[in-house]
């Protein structure tokens, strides 16, 4: 299991940014596929999906990375992610010397760090519901659309 950050939803499917050298990264390389949960306690309700997974462009990696602040930029190209890290302030130092030496310039977006697409082939929407009786709706790509199914809780 990850967790990512969800960054961006639309008709094409659900887009997350990380380092493709880390393990998440390696993962989906070697299988992409993949599902995500969003939960939402306060309001009894869930949507999970299910999907293969694509790489983003670099002209949408380049768009997104632009968003970032300076800082957390730095921070992408200090951290090789995932990997072992002898002292916190090790990757502090090289933080820090990466912020001088690119001093007044833009920071640019490491070829690793990338963006990765969920296309959905399923789409569940759950809701809470007394007794557990909870409404459970099930979507299915098929060539002519979503198919419909309503699941016991």
């Amino acid at each position: 299991m990850r967790f990512i950050l969800l960054k961006q939803a639309d008709e094409r499917g659900f887009v997350f940014y990380t380092n493709a050298r880390s393990p998440k990264g390696q993962d989906l390389r070697a299988k992409p596929h993949a599902s995500a949960a969003f939960y939402w306690d306060p309001i009894g309700k869930q949507v999970r999906l299910e999907g293969r997974v694509e790489e983003v462009s670099a002209e949408e990696a380049d768009e997104y990375w632009r968003t970032r602040k300076r800082s957390k930029q730095l921070g992408a190209l200090a951290s090789e992610q995932s990997a072992p890290l002898s002292s916190r302030a090790v990757l502090v130092a090289r933080w820090k010397a990466l912020g001088k030496k690119l001093r007044g310039r833009t920071v640019p977006r490491p070829a690793e760090w990338t963006g990765y697409r969920i296309i959905p082939h399923s789409i569940e929407f759950w809701t809470r519901r007394a007794a557990r009786l909870h409404v459970r709706e099930l979507f299915v790509r098929t060539k002519n659309g979503w198919k419909r199914t309503l699941l016991q809780p």
